[in-house]
């Protein structure tokens, strides 16, 4: 059985909550307490959260496996007695977690230092000013870099527990767990905490409903003609309204989509990159290339051998 302990301070996103809610799913699916859940706080007792919940907590004192400290809204300085705690948690526990901001109160106990970070995208920059020894990366879902693990904001703590129980039990239970939380299952890592679609920002319906149909049939040619179709416009009506609302052409959208795609699959290592042009409607690798080096400055293959290079390193 293994301990987990995540630590609260007043102030903390009741969404840090959910990667407990993952440990706990994977004990019901392990039919036994494979891991002890534990909220901690520095000398025990009610914590309050952002909206004002109050938390029963247990004082920090015996060093957990697994050692998570959910974020804040607003980071603040923690107290010499956490930020020894938290310091020596990089030694004697196995792994230790930051959850969005929680990545400030890593920074502060030295654990950080030299170490590849992410936190929220609107604090990240905070934190590399902040602490300039961290080699802090914002658009990352999370980095692990050896024991330490970090996290964007909300949401990506699922994806990190999720990533943390299949480091302990294998992707079968991962799957599991995300299915039971109705979640992707665990997106990688490296993905950007940006989507296509939330940069597009379509108003209308109409919009919308092209957009999905686009993201849901890459492999489709998608025309004008085809997204016009599925919004139940005219194909003229439909570029003039698409482009007021996004600010973007079809086309222009779709390659987006497809890049996004593209690179969810390449993070993923599993697949040759013919297949990856094909199932994501670039049809060969050369015009896969060449949208890539548009966007990310560097062809696909230098940026698995990247990706790759990245999670060795990590691993290690």
């Amino acid at each position: 059985m293994r301990q987990v302990g995540l630590i609260l301070e007043d102030g903390f996103q009741l969404m840090g909550l959910a990667a407990l809610t993952a440990f706990e799913l994977a004990n019901a699916e392990l039919g036994q307490e494979g891991y002890r859940l534990t909220v901690l706080s520095e000398h025990g007792g009610t914590v309050r959260s952002s909206m004002n919940t109050g938390i029963e907590t247990l004082p920090i004192g015996v060093m957990p496996d697994t050692l998570m400290v959910a974020g804040e809204l607003l980071p603040q300085d923690i107290s010499p007695g956490l930020r020894d705690y938290i310091a020596r948690a990089g030694s004697e526990a196995r792994r230790v977690a930051g959850v969005c901001t929680g990545a400030f109160v890593l920074a502060q106990a030295g654990l950080l230092d030299g170490r590849a970070a992410t936190t929220h995208w609107a604090h990240a920059r905070t934190l590399q000013a902040r602490f300039p020894k961290v080699r802090v990366d914002e658009d990352r879902i999370f980095i692990r870099d050896g024991n330490i693990w970090t996290s964007a904001g909300m949401s990506s703590a699922i994806d990190l527990t999720l990533a943390l129980l299949e480091e302990d039990h294998g992707p079968a239970l991962s799957r599991s767990i995300a299915r039971k939380l109705v979640v992707y299952h665990r997106r990688p890592g490296g993905q950007s905490q940006f989507s296509a679609l939330l940069e597009l920002e379509p108003r209308s319906d109409r919009v919308k409903r092209a957009l999905a149909y686009a993201r849901e049939n890459l492999r489709n040619p998608l025309s004008v003609e085809e997204l016009a179709d599925a919004a139940s416009l005219s194909p003229r009506q439909f570029s003039r309204v698409f482009r007021e609302e996004t600010g973007q052409s079809p086309a222009k959208a779709v390659e987006m989509l497809r890049l996004e795609a593209a690179r969810a699959m390449l993070e993923d290592g599993r697949h040759p990159l013919d297949t990856i042009a094909r199932d994501t409607g670039f049809a060969d690798r050369d015009r896969m290339r060449r949208a890539f080096l548009r966007s990310y400055g560097q062809p696909p293959a230098s940026l698995k051998r990247h990706l790759k290079l990245m999670e060795d390193s990590s691993a290690t």
